[in-house]
């Protein structure tokens, strides 16, 4: 088991007002598995995955990824993990305008002082088919080669987690299939665990479980419409 979530809960204060984010989860989920959480806006997705980023805390219950408790970490030891076992995918891609491809999946290598970042990066970006596009700047690419760059430097430090927000949002149907056959191909070949917050149907298709989480409970935990195919065929 790569991830455990046990009984963890989640509010947020909005003036007067206290929001129950999340409400008692439990969810375990393997390494090497492609879950999609999918849910209304304001459901907990977002916040789900910020907990398992080691971006926010939960207020009760544990959070563990490959047996860590994140609520042990201070924030110095919680920023070190997350650079160490946990990529990040935006929905807006997040890439730093003036660097190039290759720099702005170097990024998180250099800030930890990597000696080997420029070797490490252009494997990433050749894994994601941009080996000939590492000199060009975000302005320079379409967003579907940016959001290939963002999956590069989630991938380039070989964590045992990615976490995908909206992964599809702003792309066009033809460059989401991309994007989406990219990810499961390193699901399937590198063995990345891969956890999309999605509203995308196709997204979901293609997980191997979908959860939803509906007003901060999780609702719904089943096999996807493809695993179920595969099963039957097995």
């Amino acid at each position: 088991m790569l991830v455990e979530l046990k009984r963890v809960s989640k509010r947020y204060r909005l003036g007067d007002l206290w929001v129950d984010a999340l409400r008692d989860i439990d969810l375990a989920i393997d390494r090497g598995e492609f879950l999609a959480v999918k849910g209304p806006s304001g459901s907990g997705k977002s916040t789900l995955l910020n907990l398992l980023s080691a971006l926010d805390q939960c207020d009760s219950g544990s959070v563990h990824i490959d047996g860590v408790n994140l609520g042990s970490l201070g924030e110095h030891q919680r920023s070190l993990f997350r650079g160490r076992h946990i990529g990040i995918v935006f929905q807006s891609f997040n890439l730093i305008p003036v660097l190039t491809a290759l720099e702005n999946v170097m990024y998180p290598l250099t800030l930890r002082g990597a000696n080997n970042a420029r070797q490490l990066a252009l494997e990433a970006l050749e894994a994601v088919g941009l080996a000939k596009l590492v000199n060009q700047r975000p302005t320079q690419l379409s967003g579907g080669q940016m959001q290939r760059v963002a999956i590069a430097r989630a991938i380039v430090s070989k964590p045992d987690l990615v976490l995908a927000d909206e992964p599809t949002a702003n792309l066009d149907s033809r460059t989401s299939e991309s994007i989406m056959s990219l990810m499961k191909q390193l699901n399937r070949e590198q063995g990345v665990t891969f956890i999309v917050a999605t509203h995308d149907d196709y997204v979901t298709s293609l997980a191997s479980r979908v959860i939803t989480v509906r007003d901060g409970h999780l609702v719904e935990d089943t096999a996807s419409p493809q695993s179920i195919v595969q099963e039957a065929f097995a």
